[in-house]
């Protein structure tokens, strides 16, 4: 979708509709001056080609000298919490989507130079290796109509959070501390559901299902999820058997944590020793040309072995996924999820492929709407630009959807 679908209908009404949206989900910030600058920011990334970046973007809309000083301002220093408007998007558009899940990731954000915050070189999937980047962790909310951000993390190495002249430089605030990105990530996603959202799986790519933390935090919350694991993570399959152990002698504490009778094996060991029988083929995605696309998959009960060995909890069932396309020499995939026993295998392999979808996200983000062009070097403002990059980003999808249709507060 090009950015310039809202403004095909006639410039004027757009803008007025655009006008409306953004006072609206401005309106939770505390100054007027503040409300002003984010609809001029959200315009100029919406109405304006070429690069996003605040002084060519400000030139293009005619602004004076004076309110580029507002703006930057506005970005890199006001006291503003980009997840107000975050949330008042999503807030508006998410019931709008017809949700099917949430999903988790994360994006290359390439850089010159060493002082913009969180830079330096590191691997980015954007890229398909190292290169000298920012790293930001999302959220997006994805539906039958469309896909919206639900959250910014910025990546902070551990080089930088350890530099007081750097995180000084950069505006960092004091308290934060290192975090990973599935720390970063669990965290998005646990503020995300106190909002007044539709509940949906969370779902990942194997650098978020492999941390058990994340999958015992997302379970604690009552969050059901589909993510992606390595074929050499641990599990035990369905034939073992959990039970307390005795304890030793008449002295000591009983033990109260039930262990297998078995050790633990590899995914994709587990796989390869399935019968012919275990195997059936499903339709597992939808092709924007309403083509349905199908490959092999099996479905097994299985305990992952952390954090049954390494933190000691009760082991937990869950199911694993597996992928096996038809003539392929190996499994393709494998996913853990914390669904229903009862659920059926095709939501499963839906939900299991259905994470390929942000990277279209990403794309109109990235490619139309500036995510990538944010030139300051402050912490805060990288959050700031994320966010209004995110509103410009919710205004489109409800043009696409209906650009007539109301825009009720």
């Amino acid at each position: 979708m090009e950015a310039a679908i809202a403004f095909e209908a006639p410039a004027a009404e757009a803008r007025e509709r655009l006008v409306v949206f953004v006072d609206q989900v401005a309106a939770r910030l505390p100054h007027v001056r503040q409300r002003e600058n984010a609809l001029l920011y959200v315009r100029g990334l919406i109405e304006q080609g070429g690069r996003k970046s605040l002084q060519p973007t400000l030139f293009r809309l005619e602004e004076t000298p004076a309110r580029y000083e507002s703006m930057q301002q506005f970005l890199a220093d006001s006291p503003w919490e980009p997840d107000l408007v975050v949330r008042a998007c999503a807030e508006r558009v998410a019931p709008e989507l017809g949700l099917v899940a949430w999903v988790v990731d994360d994006t290359g954000i390439v850089k010159d130079g060493k002082h913009s915050p969180g830079v330096k070189r590191q691997y980015s999937g954007t890229l398909g290796k190292i290169g000298n980047c920012q790293v930001a962790v999302s959220v997006h909310a994805v539906g039958a109509r469309g896909t919206l951000p639900l959250g910014w993390a910025l990546y902070l190495p551990e080089e930088w959070c350890s530099d007081r002249e750097r995180r000084r430089a950069a505006k960092i605030p004091e308290q934060l501390v290192f975090q990973t990105k599935p720390q970063l990530a669990s965290a998005l996603v646990e503020r995300a559901s106190g909002w007044e959202l539709p509940v949906a799986p969370i779902l990942a790519d194997c650098a978020y299902g492999d941390d058990s933390a994340l999958r015992t935090r997302l379970h604690a919350l009552e969050r059901e999820y589909v993510l992606a694991v390595s074929a050499q993570l641990g599990v035990y399959g369905p034939e073992t058997t959990f039970a307390v152990p005795e304890r030793n002698g008449s002295v000591g504490r009983p033990r109260t944590v039930a262990r297998p009778d078995r050790k633990p094996e590899s995914v994709r060991a587990l796989a390869a020793r399935l019968p012919a029988r275990a195997w059936q083929t499903l339709p597992c995605r939808t092709t924007p040309a309403g083509e349905e696309v199908a490959s092999r998959f099996a479905f097994v009960r299985v305990v992952a072995t952390h954090p049954v060995r390494t933190d000691c909890l009760p082991p937990r069932e869950e199911w694993l996924i597996i992928e096996w396309p038809t003539g392929a020499d190996a499994p393709s995939d494998y996913w853990l999820s914390n669904l229903p026993e009862t659920e059926s295998r095709e939501r499963l392999a839906r939900l299991a492929r259905l994470r390929w979808t942000i990277e279209l996200d990403y794309r109109q983000l990235k490619g139309e709407l500036g995510l990538d062009h944010y030139e300051g070097r402050s912490y805060a403002g990288f959050h700031h630009h994320c966010a209004l990059v995110s509103c410009a980003h919710a205004f489109l999808t409800l043009e696409r959807l209906d650009p007539k249709a109301p825009r009720p507060a």
